[in-house]
């Protein structure tokens, strides 16, 4: 019998915030990795996935988040976390309170359309299904 996909995986639980305008995605990039992706991240003990997503915007981007509504969850391979090291990232929309800015860990912050982003040498295969998803070729 076939063992269940993540059951020798470690699976982080994370939350992201799809802002799409333009057919460009806003992503940002941790100093330690070589990949954008969502702004977000993980989710503390006891948080929510919205307090998560809350906190993490105010502390990466400066800025606060309002009325977030869920958009859809992606399972896949975690990207620069190791062999076998699954993401499962809640994605969420939602308007932001001022103009955002790289903070705290985050090195820097783009708007990149589908094609700039897979020219990219590293790219989250949570962000490629996303583009999938939003910006179909």
């Amino acid at each position: 019998m076939p063992e269940a996909k993540y059951s020798t995986s470690e699976v982080i639980r994370a939350v992201g915030l799809v802002r799409f305008a333009d057919r460009r995605l806003l992503l940002v990039r941790a100093g330690y990795q070589d990949a954008f992706y969502l702004p977000g991240g993980k989710i503390d003990p006891g948080e929510t996935e919205v307090q998560a997503l809350h906190r993490e915007i105010r502390e990466e981007l400066g800025v606060e988040l309002v009325g977030p509504d869920f958009y859809r969850r992606y399972e896949t391979d975690a990207v620069g976390q190791g062999e076998g090291v699954q993401v499962s990232l809640s994605c969420y929309s939602g308007e932001l309170d001022g103009e955002p800015v790289p903070a705290a860990e985050i090195a820097e912050l783009a708007w990149m359309t589908r094609e700039e982003y897979l020219a990219r040498p590293v790219t989250a295969p949570a962000i490629v299904a996303l583009y999938a998803d939003l910006d179909p070729a």
